[in-house]
């Protein structure tokens, strides 16, 4: 049995540019696997991929010139960063798919009786190849969909005077609909949802199914909108002008308990900030500098070369009291919980007046910032300086 785990990331030019995966490592290993194997093998597809994927892997094996029976699988991995180990051990579901036929079923029994071991059999779920592939995708866009939706609803909060976390709470309860991934944020980041949704987009257009891309697509309209919005509004709030002032970003991963800044939301609002002729000073606990430029070059194409004084405007910083002072505002931009902890106090006395915070996690003690002289903006909660009745 071999494992198929490569990066499949989405292309960067030809058709499909932008939005399709590029499977070439895919097919490499399919390659490969017919030109060295001596015995028929179960290979095992662990990447996440476009449907129908495994059927070119299964027409390259076949073109081995040994005679070599092979069965290919779908066994999508369903680990989330900071998670990882425990998501293996106590998966909520396995998933496996394959040909039905009786090649097929014995290979996908094959695999099921190694997940056995330490997984229950009611939570091993087995089925064909094309819905086993498409299962991933649809569940990262449902996924990130709840996020945006949530998050089209902070902005409606914002301009009402409701509370989006007591929206969440309320329609949380309602047992058809739960209470996961309904936090409102700055916006969602990281290598899967904005990449596996263009992908669900992308197949859409190419099954001529256009209503359907439009609507998945909305998803990630969404979610850019709330990033602009976030960086807006924090330019708006300081007179409508940052240029020169010193802002502090507490946090640059796209999550907490992770260094990853794959398409992190904080790279898009600090790039905003930037180019509003900011002076941008980044603590996270867990980024380097170095990964914060490659990806700002990867993703946002902003560079040295075309950003004048680019490394100039960023500093990285060890120590948030540092970061803070001397600092026009401060915008929490990652969940880490060390961010709760923090003598508020003594940031407030070493920051420019008035000082600012902007909350783009909702995880801060409000009431109590306003208390000590901060003028706080939250996502989705409601400005008491604006409205008289809440």
């Amino acid at each position: 049995m071999i494992f198929i785990s490569v990066n499949t990331p989405t292309k960067t030019q030809g058709i499909g540019a932008g939005r399709a995966a590029n499977v070439k490592n895919c097919e490499l290993c399919a390659r490969t696997i017919a030109e060295v194997a001596t015995t028929g093998k179960i290979v095992v597809e662990k990447s996440t991929v476009p449907v129908r994927t495994a059927d070119a892997v299964r027409r390259v094996l076949k073109c081995n010139e040994k005679g070599l029976e092979f069965q290919v699988l779908s066994n999508p991995e369903f680990l989330a960063e900071g998670t990882a180990i425990d998501d293996l051990m106590e998966p909520s579901r396995v998933l496996i798919g394959g040909q039905q036929t009786p090649a097929g079923l014995a290979a996908i029994d094959s695999l099921v009786k190694i997940y056995a071991n330490w997984v229950p059999n009611d939570q091993i779920i087995t089925t064909n190849l094309w819905s086993s592939e498409l299962s991933k995708l649809v569940a990262n866009a449902f996924l990130a969909q709840r996020v945006s939706s949530i998050n089209s609803i902070s902005a409606l909060c914002e301009a009402t005077g409701a509370d989006v976390n007591e929206i969440s709470r309320a329609v949380g309860s309602d047992v058809r609909i739960g209470s996961r991934f309904l936090k409102s944020s700055v916006g969602f980041g990281g290598s899967c949802f904005q990449k596996d949704i263009l992908n669900l987009v992308y197949l859409c257009e190419t099954y001529g199914l256009d209503e359907c891309a439009a609507y998945w697509n909305q998803v990630i309209q969404l979610n850019d909108y709330q990033k602009k919005r976030f960086s807006a509004k924090m330019v708006s709030k300081m007179f409508n002008t940052v240029t020169g002032k010193k802002l502090s970003i507490f946090g640059y991963a796209f999550k907490k308990d992770t260094g990853d800044v794959r398409e992190t939301p904080s790279m898009f609002v600090v790039r905003d900030l930037v180019q509003e002729g900011a002076k941008v000073f980044v603590y996270d606990p867990q980024v380097s500098r170095e990964d914060m430029f490659i990806e700002m070059a990867y993703t946002c194409n902003v560079t040295k070369e075309n950003t004048p004084r680019l490394e100039e405007s960023i500093t990285t910083s060890t120590c948030p009291y540092e970061a803070a002072k001397g600092s026009h505002a401060i915008a929490i931009l990652t969940e880490w919980d060390e961010f709760k902890d923090y003598d508020y106090n003594r940031i407030y006395e070493s920051m420019a007046k008035p000082a600012f915070v902007f909350d783009g996690r909702n995880i801060l003690d409000h009431a109590a910032l306003r208390e000590i002289g901060f003028e706080v903006y939250a996502i989705g909660k409601p400005d008491p300086t604006q409205f008289n009745d809440l």
